[in-house]
């Protein structure tokens, strides 16, 4: 099933995304994506280089891919965080955030959905903890925003429904014939 905005660009939907842009929970989960593209880069340029390199052929395949997910994952995290940043600090208009190129895809490949669970797959097993943590963490951060997404540019608004009374008067002047 493919999602698709109710009413992506309101004045309504961009108060939303203007409430957001300022709250504490948007800081948290700006900290918190940051930290993790950090940590990331670190471990990558760091250590996970050099754990690469002890795995056997197949296994260090395996990691090119899951390093490759992750970093994609954590690349869409990022724009997403700075589009809301750009919001926050008024350099962006929430209406043209709300655009859907600015949202999250539904594409993302899970560790989990894409194969086995780890302890099933030897290859898996093989790699380092430092690269299956961050892919962990940046698959939860990541639900976590997409989650925030879809509230934000999904779900309906008040403003999104028709109120019942109006609706019912509309309907009342059609069966009359006035416009």
């Amino acid at each position: 099933m493919t999602e698709q905005a109710v009413n992506p660009a309101t004045p309504a939907r961009a108060e939303i995304v203007r409430d957001f842009a300022k709250s504490e929970l948007f800081e948290r989960t700006f900290q918190d994506g940051m930290e993790l593209v950090e940590d990331a880069a670190t471990y990558l340029d760091g250590s996970g280089r050099q754990e690469s390199k002890l795995l056997s052929r197949n296994a260090a395949l395996v990691y090119a891919g899951e390093s490759m997910r992750m970093t994609t994952r954590l690349m869409k995290l990022a724009s997403w965080l700075l589009v809301q940043r750009a919001v926050r600090e008024g350099d962006m208009s929430a209406l043209d955030a709300c655009d859907p190129r600015y949202r999250l895809g539904e594409d993302e490949v899970r560790i989990s959905e894409d194969r086995p669970p780890a302890h099933h797959d030897p290859l898996l097993m093989e790699l380092p903890t430092g690269i299956l943590d961050l892919a962990v963490r940046s698959e939860r951060l990541y639900e976590r925003v997409r989650h925030l997404d879809r509230r934000m540019y999904l779900e309906p608004t008040d403003a999104d429904q028709p109120h019942p009374v109006q609706s019912q008067m509309d309907r009342l002047r059609q069966a009359f014939g006035e416009a």
